[in-house]
């Protein structure tokens, strides 16, 4: 399984744009074969960061998904956007469970 973590500061003026182009690509992002989970999120402590946590069930849907046409959307687009470097954190899972609280 591969996970993205992926952080995005966002211009405070196109944090609306960003929020139309983010849910776009969220909802054609969890349509694809192979994407386990597709979650975007803005921060508590600041509403013009915003968090996105991708799972894929391997190299091959996470390939596919890079050359999709919403992610060459979103790679066109968010330069624009940005109010800083992105933080990008790839991880290759083995196995995960879930945790009782």
């Amino acid at each position: 399984m591969i996970v993205l973590d992926a952080v995005f500061p966002i211009d405070p003026q196109k944090r609306e744009e960003a929020i139309e182009l983010f849910g776009a690509v969220a909802e054609a992002s969890r349509a694809e074969d192979g994407v386990l989970e597709y979650r975007v999120a803005a921060g508590i402590d600041d509403e013009n960061r915003f968090q996105f946590f991708e799972r894929y069930e391997d190299d091959a849907a996470f390939a596919a998904h890079g050359e999709s046409e919403h992610v060459e959307r979103l790679g066109a687009e968010l330069p624009d956007l940005l109010a800083g470097e992105p933080e990008v954190t790839r991880f290759d899972v083995d196995s995960a469970s879930a945790v009782e609280l």
